[in-house]
């Protein structure tokens, strides 16, 4: 192959890579005073603010751990609160149905009194409403016989009964 026939920027002369060389070694020299340790400096920086970042971190993860722990103390202490007024509400309860069923007994036995006493009143106008009709029932029948005459014993033997009878059936009709 013949390189005299390719272009001169494949095939660089020797006093091209001398200049070449040259500018390299400059750059490379103001990059080394001016643009590694600014560089350097920024990557430090970051480093630095990334440290710091994952120690608040840290830390966050520290207070979020206490805020957990004093979160659950307080949810312990609020059902200990809550178990602690359940059972006093239970124990309310209790003592208002106690009471409630102590008045209940009274007003029971009160009505039962009431309803005894309303009986007897009952029965007591019941007797003397049947002393009353019996009474009148026996007028009645001797004011019958009185008006039959009475001749013979047979005749108010059978009177008697046959007033009876129609009493019976006066009462059974009423």
């Amino acid at each position: 192959m013949d390189f005299s026939k390719l272009p001169a920027i494949l095939t660089p002369d020797l006093g091209l890579l001398f200049w070449m060389l040259l500018a390299f070694l400059v750059v490379f020299f103001i990059l080394a005073k001016y643009g590694f340790p600014a560089i350097t400096n920024m990557v430090t920086e970051r480093k630095n603010y990334i440290d710091e970042s994952l120690k608040k971190a840290h830390e966050a993860s520290e207070r979020l751990e206490n805020i957990k722990q004093e979160g659950e103390a307080i949810l312990q202490e609020a059902r200990e609160k809550q178990a602690l007024i359940l059972k006093e509400a239970t124990q309310t309860r209790d003592a208002i149905v106690e009471n409630a069923q102590g008045k209940a007994r009274e007003e029971t036995a009160r009505l039962l009194e009431d309803a005894k006493a309303q009986i007897e009143g009952e029965k007591r106008n019941a007797m003397r409403e049947i002393r009353s009709q019996v009474a009148e029932l026996s007028v009645q029948i001797a004011e019958k016989i009185l008006r039959e005459k009475l001749s013979s014993d047979a005749a108010q033997m059978e009177m008697i009964d046959r007033l009876l009878d129609e009493i019976s059936v006066d009462n059974k009709n009423k």
